[in-house]
């Protein structure tokens, strides 16, 4: 639909303003954010929809953590889809890790010298991430072996963790509390997955019965959350196995409903990242006639303003529960 372009004097004094500033300038990726916030608004609005969120890692290393804690607090994602890197860093800041505002152009060698890692312009020394995550998720596995749990899926354990960790930013406590399943399908890709690999060798080393964590349980899951849904609604930022997975899933359900991409990838290498939307529906994974947006642009600006604009127009939804 074209609109007609509009020389704007007055700059915007609201978060409602900037978005009807946006849609009035028309131009490039201003239009498009709009297109998200109206698709977005009307997948929230729709009772019909399971709302799964996909996201990678790299995200929860920044403030946007808090954010993300925000929406699931609000009701306003059903299902969670990520990386094991974002149980990593949301453990490591709800134990205390300190995460630093750097800078890209650093000397790594000199970095590494002094003891610290960096994700981006973040860093944080070694101490505040592989040492705090091993130690909780090791006494935590302790605690539900002397249960007698010997097999668990990976959003059990998730769930566990959440139950014992004392930060209300944290995204892993706020999905225990709102009951929102979060799947790592990769999930020993990372600090947390180590962990689970050194507790069942001090296990072995004392001839005991190790513990089993079965993915397949939580691919169980998934497929009955999928099937037990009327319609679907992806909200996929950035790519990866996150974003796969939500769409992989949704095919079983003839493809997404509505669909939103915000992302930095492009398409031209061929991979899934860059991937468009229309591309999917190719596999079957999003609808033909599915509501869709997409916005090329880095999630630490976009989010703060979609979801800024969204939350004045609905403060709370009532999820949906399948656990």
């Amino acid at each position: 639909m074209s609109r007609k372009v509009i020389d704007l004097l007055n700059l915007p004094n609201t978060i409602e303003d900037l978005i009807e500033y946006y849609r009035s300038i028309g131009g490039f990726m201003a239009s498009y954010l709009c297109d998200v916030v109206d698709v977005l608004l009307e997948m929230l609005k729709d009772d019909e929809t399971t709302i799964i969120m996909s996201f990678t890692a790299n995200l929860i290393a920044t403030g946007l953590r808090g954010l993300i804690s925000k929406l699931i607090n609000h009701g306003l994602i059903d299902v969670i889809i990520t990386t094991t890197g974002t149980l990593d860093h949301d453990i490591a800041k709800s134990l205390g890790g300190e995460y630093l505002r750097y800078y890209f152009e650093v000397d790594d060698v000199e970095l590494k010298e002094k003891g610290y890692h960096r994700i981006g312009n973040i860093i944080l020394k070694h101490e505040h991430y592989g040492p705090l995550i091993e130690k909780f998720v090791h006494n935590v596995l302790q605690e539900i072996y002397n249960k007698g749990v010997r097999k668990i899926s990976v959003r059990e354990l998730i769930w566990y963790l959440g139950e014992k960790i004392p930060d209300e930013k944290s995204i892993i406590k706020q999905a225990y509390l709102n009951k929102v399943p979060i799947y790592v399908p990769g999930f020993v890709d990372g600090a947390f997955g180590t962990a689970l690999l050194t507790f069942n060798e001090i296990l072995r080393s004392r001839s005991k019965e190790q513990i089993t964590v079965d993915v397949l349980l939580d691919e169980k899951e998934i497929s009955e959350i999928i099937f037990n849904s009327k319609k679907l609604g992806g909200i996929i930022i950035g790519g990866g196995i996150s974003k796969h997975h939500l769409i992989w899933w949704s095919q079983f359900k003839e493809g997404l409903d509505y669909a939103i991409y915000i992302t930095t990838a492009v398409e031209w290498d061929g991979s899934l990242s860059g991937a468009k939307p229309r591309e999917a529906i190719t596999w079957n994974k999003i609808k033909p006639n599915a509501k869709i947006a997409y916005v090329y642009g880095d999630a630490t600006i976009l989010l703060p303003i979609i979801f800024s604009y969204v939350i004045k127009k609905i403060p709370l939804r009532k999820r949906k529960i399948f656990i």
